[in-house]
Parts: C-alpha cells; sequence; structure tokens
C-alpha cells in the first residue's frame, strides 16, 4: 500500500522547507515520490528538492482543479505503476484548493492500491490573519480541509500572535491538529505521529461533498445558458476552448498565456464559450462572484534565461520587492540563477523577507515571481533581462 500525503500551504508558507525536513527526518528508509503543481509558467520547487534523491514530477500548466484533474490522476497513476513508492508527496500549488486536489486522490484510491493519509496545511503564523483576510477562500480551504495544521515561524510570533493564529485556525476548522511549536525544537517523528494520528475520514466525505455541490453548481449554470452551448456536439471526454480561453485549463505558449492577465475584457464572457465536460470543477464559468479561479486573482511572471548574476544583485532586487509595491503587489519571488564566479544562487522571497543561498547547478537560471497587478516588463528591467 502507498501512503500519500498532501501537503498544501499559502505561497512563501514554507511548503518546500517542511518537505525537506521530513524527508531528511523521518522518510529516509522510504521509496518517496513527490508530485508539485506549481502556480506559473517555470517550475522552481524541483531544483530545491533535486538533491534529496526524490523523484520529481512538476506540474505547471495551471489550476489543478481543471487542467490537473484528468492528467493528475493520470500522472498519479504513472507514478504508482511505475516506481511503486512507500509514499506519495503531493505539493498543491500555493494558491490550489486543497479540497480539489484531495477529491482527485479520492478518485485515484478506487483504482490503486493506495491510502490518503496526511492532510497537512503549512501556515505562516505571522501572516495568517493579514492573508485569511486578503485573499479569502483559497486560503481558507486549505485549513478547512486539512487533519494537520503546522505553523511556520511560530519562534518568531509573540505569544499573543500565535493565540490568535489558533483561535483563527480553529474558527475554520476546530477538528485539525495544530502543531504550534517551532521547527527546529521538534522532531519529524513527532510530527508524522501526529499527522498519520488524524482520521481524515469525515474531512475525505467532507471533500467529496464539496466537489459535488460545485459540481451541481455548474450544471445549473449550464442548464441556465444552454443556448450557449450545441449540445449535440458536446464531447464529454474533454474540452473544447475557443482560441481566447483564458481558463488555464490547457497549455498555452508563452505568448498567449501573457494574455491571461486582462481579466476585465474576457472574465465575463469567456464562461459562454467553452463546452466543459461534465466532471470540471475548474470554477472558469461561476457566476457567483464569491468563487474565483486562481488566475482571476493571482498572475505569474517565470523567466529561463542564462544570464549570470550577482549575489548583490539578486540582493538588490529581493530588497526591493519584498519592501515596495513599485512592480505590482508581489507575494512571493523564488528562483535558482548562476554567479559570476561560476557557483549557483538559490533565493526565496515573501513579503519583507527574504534568503540567498548557494544550490547546486540547475539547467538553466529560473526565476518566477507571483503577485497580483504585476508589471511583467519592468520585472525583466529591475532583473536586468530585458
Amino acid at each position: 500500500m502507498t501512503k500519500i500525503d498532501i501537503i498544501s500551504g499559502f505561497l512563501g508558507a514554507g511548503k518546500t522547507t517542511f518537505i525537506k525536513k521530513m524527508i531528511d527526518e523521518v522518510f529516509q528508509g522510504e521509496k518517496i515520490a513527490l508530485i508539485e503543481n506549481e502556480f506559473g509558467e517555470v517550475g522552481i520547487d524541483g531544483g530545491f528538492l533535486k538533491d534529496s534523491g526524490v523523484q520529481i514530477t512538476e506540474m505547471n500548466s495551471g489550476c489543478i482543479c481543471c487542467s490537473l484533474v484528468g492528467d493528475f490522476g493520470k500522472n498519479l497513476n504513472e507514478v504508482i505503476t511505475k516506481y511503486h513508492p512507500d509514499r506519495i508527496i503531493i505539493e498543491p500549488s500555493g494558491v490550489g484548493k486543497l479540497s480539489d486536489v484531495m477529491k482527485s486522490v479520492i478518485d485515484v484510491e478506487k483504482e490503486q492500491d493506495v491510502k490518503l493519509n496526511g492532510l497537512i496545511t503549512v501556515v505562516n503564523a505571522l501572516k495568517a490573519s493579514k492573508q485569511m483576510k486578503a485573499f479569502g477562500e483559497f486560503f481558507n480551504n486549505q485549513i478547512e480541509y486539512a487533519t494537520t495544521v503546522v505553523l511556520s515561524r511560530s519562534q518568531n510570533a509573540t505569544p499573543e500572535q500565535l493565540e490568535l493564529c489558533v483561535k483563527q485556525i480553529q474558527g475554520l476548522n476546530p477538528k485539525a491538529a495544530i502543531i504550534t511549536t517551532a521547527w527546529n525544537q521538534i522532531k519529524g517523528e513527532q510530527i508524522l505521529k501526529v499527522i498519520e494520528g488524524q482520521d481524515s475520514l469525515e474531512v475525505k466525505l467532507m471533500a467529496e461533498e464539496h466537489a459535488k455541490e460545485e459540481h451541481e453548481h455548474h450544471h445549473h449554470d449550464h442548464d441556465e445558458h444552454e443556448h450557449h452551448h450545441d449540445h449535440e456536439e458536446h464531447d464529454h471526454d474533454h474540452h473544447d476552448h475557443d482560441e481566447n480561453c483564458t481558463c488555464g485549463c490547457h497549455d498555452h505558449d508563452h505568448d498567449e498565456h501573457e494574455h491571461h492577465h486582462d481579466h476585465e475584457e474576457h472574465h465575463h464572457d469567456h464562461e459562454h464559450h467553452h463546452d466543459h465536460d461534465e466532471n470540471c470543477t475548474c470554477g472558469c464559468h461561476d457566476h457567483d462572484h464569491d468563487h474565483h479561479h486562481a488566475d482571476d486573482v493571482f498572475t505569474s511572471w517565470g523567466k529561463e534565461t542564462p544570464h549570470k548574476f550577482t549575489r548583490e544583485k539578486i540582493e538588490e532586487v529581493l530588497k526591493t520587492l519584498s519592501e515596495t509595491d513599485a512592480y505590482g503587489t508581489i507575494l512571493r519571488a523564488k528562483g535558482m540563477v548562476e554567479d559570476v564566479n561560476g557557483s549557483w544562487i538559490y533565493f526565496d522571497m515573501v513579503p519583507g523577507e527574504y534568503e540567498l543561498r548557494d544550490g547546486e547547478p540547475d539547467y538553466t537560471g529560473r526565476l518566477c515571481v507571483i503577485g497580483t497587478d504585476i508589471e511583467e516588463h519592468r520585472l525583466e528591467e529591475l532583473f536586468g533581462i530585458a
């Protein structure tokens, strides 16, 4: 039996660091596969985990709930059949809904000898209150469907901050175990005992109900707008999209992909243009404005480049992005690039803080910035690669 752990968390919460801790301290003797779904054009996290001997399967085409439900199940089946891992760790996008990822795994449970094991959400203790207000459903969904919430940066929080954070999490999910001890003071074995001691049956049923409700909601929308679809030609095996489709349900080349930032032109009419199959849960055509497709809230800028940088240059860029809104509201910047002296610089930034470290050479330099109202051309100029 293969155990499947889903480790989710909002952008910059510390998912990758947590996964590395668990691999180093607990999963050393196990055969592990890591499946990622990174929002954006350029996959970054695979490079950070490459040196731990884990099989990386990166999927960078958009929201897991629509473009990856079919591919995701297929991908998961392939990993199980090809590698026969003891454990699969799924790291969803920071803006993915945990309930959608869970539903995909539950579907695979019916076909393969696998068990949905841990449902973990990593939450930055210093930013939880602000992110809960700013990003509503995306942030809250990851807490609501978790069986274990692991707080990061708890050692930097005041007692009052920590207590408020726990109270807010319990308000969303009173049944989740919340790990508040700083990571350097608690062993991975202790964390795993908490994760595997949590019964996920109720949460799994909730996820199935959530997915069912969304399907019924979308089905109702289809009935209301029947005159926009030619149902006699509707193909239930795949999505048909017009040339202006911006939902992220299929891969675009980079020129087309960049157009998904212009939501005012497309958001209100693209819902009538595509035929969706009966299992579509992408939210691309929701009429309820409390629900948003990730692409409607977040945009990403990704670049692959052989350009060589100095540490001073990268530090200057990160300082600018973390302290100002001059290039848009930046939620995350991450990458690995070659240093002018031949070594490699790995960097990671969330608002107000950033870090640089040495890393292994990658196949080329990669940069990724996620946020809202991003000014792409100015970012290229800032990094000096325009």
